[in-house]
């Protein structure tokens, strides 16, 4: 009931949400709304008028309610890669004295090169594990683990983690747990505060549909908001930003998260998008991803054609965990010519991706994907393949 509130474009079947969601389509007019009224008739009033100045706040209530996060506890602005500079240095200064920085070793590329560069900054030790490892990493080093920075979902795989026992796990060591919920939020139920999470961050262009580049969120337990010390400092994180004091004095609560000017038109394009996600609830969505997933999973492994291969015959392997507790919200097949498949598929509009070396994402969203779009994305899969394999038997 969800799918006509998304621009989907004629003949195409989107499965590629966990990198990019669709357009939402009250975005538009919410960003015409902005452009022409707001800004082109208000100018600076607009701060106030049209409330711009609280939108990183008011925004990040708005995504709070969606991963289970009390009110006065998520900002949004700046680059998913800014917000977790910022998290995983305040994290680690929240243990001074703890010498030892943990990032997971299956992250995403960017989580891993800023935990590096945080940990090169301030001059700890990095231990990189797979998430899988982590409970010895805690006990080889408990007592000195500070900062462990952990990807909800694996990225490649679609692999879900438990983020309750895994933060009980990390205070258990003495460690402050900051989450990368960039492929979790808004995709699968959470509840960052009865888990005891400490910091998270997540984009706001994949599940939450905000467009490409949409700011991210920030999350801190309201029990860190007196002791917070981010590297980032910016005026609008200011106690009285309008005094231009000549020394920084943070804001109280989540707004001391704030830093420089935030991007209005990034900004309010995700308020508009979250309505869908919002309306239809997040458990709603993970129910019927579920659905998808065992549905695309049955069908991969069906025979296809005379010869009644099934998938693993033809090369076709999936990755993602079938459990339900145990995966996200897309799909990882493996082959091994998959960015030889994925641009297949897109060509004949069926938007997936790769990651290297051999894996195939499948995104599905269950505000926007149907159990038709499953089966013909299956059904286009399977030519596919018949055909590459038929290139590789030319070749060979």
């Amino acid at each position: 009931m969800f799918r006509k509130e998304f621009a989907l474009p004629t003949g195409v079947i989107q499965l590629n949400g966990n990198s990019l969601g669709p357009l939402p389509r009250a975005v538009p007019d919410a960003l015409d709304e902005v452009v022409r009224h707001q800004w082109g008739e208000h100018l600076i009033r607009a701060w106030s008028e049209d409330g711009w100045w609280d939108a990183p706040v008011r925004v990040g209530d708005r995504i709070g309610r969606l991963i289970g996060a009390g009110a006065g506890r998520t900002v949004v602005g700046e680059s998913t890669s800014v917000q977790l500079f910022n998290a995983v240095t305040a994290a680690a200064r929240l243990r001074p004295n703890r010498p030892v920085l943990v990032s997971d070793s299956t992250n995403f590329p960017t989580d891993r090169y800023l935990a590096t560069s945080v940990a090169r900054l301030l001059g700890l030790r990095l231990i990189e594990t797979p998430m899988g490892e982590l409970g010895e990493v805690l006990r080889r080093y408990r007592g000195e683990v500070g900062a462990i920075l952990c990807g909800a979902v694996d990225f490649r795989t679609g692999e879900l983690w438990d983020i309750s026992r895994t933060t009980a796990d990390i205070h258990a060591a003495g460690g402050i747990a900051v989450w990368d919920l960039s492929h979790a939020a808004g995709a699968v139920p959470l509840d960052v505060d009865a888990a005891g999470v400490d910091l998270a961050v997540g984009c706001g262009y994949k599940y939450l549909s905000g467009g490409p580049g949409a700011p991210a969120f920030l999350y801190s337990a309201a029990r860190h908001h007196d002791t917070l010390d981010l590297p980032l400092t910016g005026w609008h994180g200011h106690a009285r930003p309008f005094d231009m004091a000549d020394e920084f004095v943070p804001a109280s609560g989540i707004d001391r998260a704030r830093t420089g000017t935030p991007h209005i038109l990034s900004l309010l394009a995700l308020e508009a998008a979250l309505e869908p996600l919002e309306a239809a609830g997040v458990a709603a969505v993970r129910r019927k991803s579920l659905r998808l997933g065992d549905y695309l999973t049955r069908l991969v492994a069906e025979p296809s054609d005379a010869s009644g291969a099934p998938g693993s015959d033809r090369g076709l392997e999936v990755v993602t965990p079938s459990a339900h507790d145990r995966r996200g919200n897309h799909i990882t097949l493996r082959h091994a010519r998959a960015p030889e498949v994925s641009a297949a598929l897109m060509e004949r509009g069926v938007v997936t991706d790769s990651r290297p070396p051999d894996l195939l994402r499948l995104c599905l969203n269950g505000l926007y994907v149907s159990h038709t779009d499953v089966f013909d994305a299956v059904a286009t899969l399977r030519d596919v393949l018949r055909e590459v394999s038929r290139a590789g038997e030319v070749a060979g």
